[in-house]
């Protein structure tokens, strides 16, 4: 895939990069590992205010940053800044706990006297060199939250992003500069994903973080495991949006709305499958499509655009498959469908879709257990609870997911049997610094953010001392 930055509401390609060769690869290595022999000696104080500095300069640029996001991948220019913003939030929460997180551990005398101990702890040392290799969905948040945990424990890493983003890719290694990181803490690969392998397999790179589609995750993590090194991953998902009798079903509605079109629908963790209690099926059906077929589409850098183009001309062709084939089998088209009419002349060869519900799904469609990564949404009716708990867990995927219920009973069956790395009530999924973050099955492993993420890549020392 050539590495260019692309306007997906024109087509218009903004800006071609020369991928790097062999030597620029092999000095931006050489380059990672000497910064990290130096920074792994810095203390958390000194981390916090280089990162302190980062998220002021964030902030600083958050509306050209903003637009550079919308310019390569389309998200609203609303939605843009709120997610360099959140960057900024993360960032400062890390350098402000992360020496708490990271803080030495004392078993009781008592626990270790029969190891011969006088005294014993565990303390938490950086792993070394980590390279990130990162989707384009949120181009600015996701490397973020592997950034700012890795170098406040004292790694280095190495960024490989998706190739319709590299301008985005440029901007973080120059942010992270600019705030005085030490040259080789963090740095930009313009690299194909051919020349992934190699970098995993390479002995200076201590561990690999992925997140993006199931095959590039199986890839990676294969290279990664016969190195035998440490992986996180953090790769699709199907979640579910369970609504109950008890629920506040205008807020459902709402928010449900939400869930499915945020960053145009390509969200790993947007709402994608919408399982309703036959009480409030119809009721919820009717007001949902309505809702997703009123919202505006149109040019991503238009304050009034609540969704913008698909990021790429083969994710909208390959949404469009899997809407095809549904309707083909039998599915009903609520609203939406196809690409949206009435489009300005300057838009019109722009990788728009219209968000759309289908209802009548059936295991013979493909989106039964394909990942739909746009605007599509599918609903499904639930007897009861237990259809509602079946159809919930039936994907291959683990990534999240939200229940509507007042119900403290149903809310405790949930949390026992959902198969998910998360559960969200009354509300929608969303990551946040000080909640770990990740899913179970295909959905990936590891976790990110919070203190479980910090911890992915440090090296968990027991420290041991006998009488002297």
């Amino acid at each position: 895939m050539p590495i260019a930055s692309i306007n997906p509401a024109t087509g218009e390609t903004l800006q071609p990069f020369e991928p790097l060769d062999a030597a620029g690869i092999e000095e931006r290595l050489a380059r990672a590992e000497a910064a990290f022999h130096a920074y792994r000696t810095t203390s958390f104080a000194h981390r916090a205010a280089l990162l302190h500095r980062a998220a002021d300069l964030l902030d600083g640029d958050l509306e050209a940053l903003a637009r550079t996001m919308t310019e390569e991948m389309g998200k609203p220019l609303a939605a843009a800044r709120a997610e360099a913003a959140k960057c900024a939030k993360a960032m400062r929460w890390y350098a402000d706990n992360a020496e708490a997180l990271l803080a030495d551990e004392h078993p009781s005398p008592a626990d270790v006297a029969d190891s011969g101990a006088v005294r014993a702890y565990v303390r938490y040392r950086p792993i070394g060199v980590v390279l990130a290799v990162m989707p384009w969905n949120f181009p600015f948040w996701q490397v973020v939250r592997f950034a700012a945990p890795a170098l406040m424990a004292g790694n280095v890493g190495l960024l490989k992003h998706a190739s319709n983003v590299p301008r985005t890719a440029v901007a973080l290694e120059q942010l992270f500069h600019r705030a005085g990181f030490p040259a080789g803490c963090f740095q930009t690969l313009l690299i194909g994903s051919g020349a992934v392998e190699a970098v995993v397999r390479d002995p200076r790179v201590a561990a690999v973080t992925l997140t993006g589609s199931e095959p590039a995750g199986r890839a990676v993590a294969s290279a990664a495991a016969d190195e035998v090194k440490k992986a996180v991953l953090e790769l699709g998902g199907s979640d579910p949006f369970v609504v109950l009798p008890s629920a506040d079903l205008d807020a459902a509605v709402r928010t449900a709305v939400r869930a499915r079109a945020q960053n145009n629908g390509q969200s790993c963790i947007a709402a994608k499958r919408f399982i309703v209690h036959a009480d409030v099926y119809e009721r919820f059906t009717a007001a949902f499509a309505a809702a997703m077929g009123a919202l505006r589409v149109g040019d991503p850098m238009d304050e009034a655009t609540e969704v913008g183009p698909l990021a790429s001309r083969q994710g909208r062709d390959e949404l469009a498959e899997l809407v095809e084939d549904a309707r083909a089998h039998g599915a009903r088209v609520e609203c939406g469908g196809g690409r949206p009419d009435g489009l300005p002349e300057h838009l019109a060869a722009g990788w728009f879709y219209q968000p759309t519900v289908l209802t009548g799904i059936t295991p013979a469609m493909r989106i039964h257990l394909e990942e739909t990564f746009g605007p599509v949404a599918t609903v499904y009716p639930a007897a009861d609870l237990d259809e509602a708990v079946a159809l919930a867990n039936n994907t291959p995927f683990g990534l999240s997911s939200n229940v509507w219920t007042t119900d403290e009973a149903e809310q405790e069956r949930f949390v026992r049997d959902i198969q998910a790395g998360g559960v969200f009530f009354n509300g929608m999924t969303a990551s946040h610094p000080a909640l770990p973050f990740g899913g179970v099955k295909r959905s990936g492993f590891g976790r990110e953010l919070s203190g479980h993420g910090i911890r992915e890549f440090c090296n968990i020392t027991t420290v041991w001392l006998g009488p002297s």
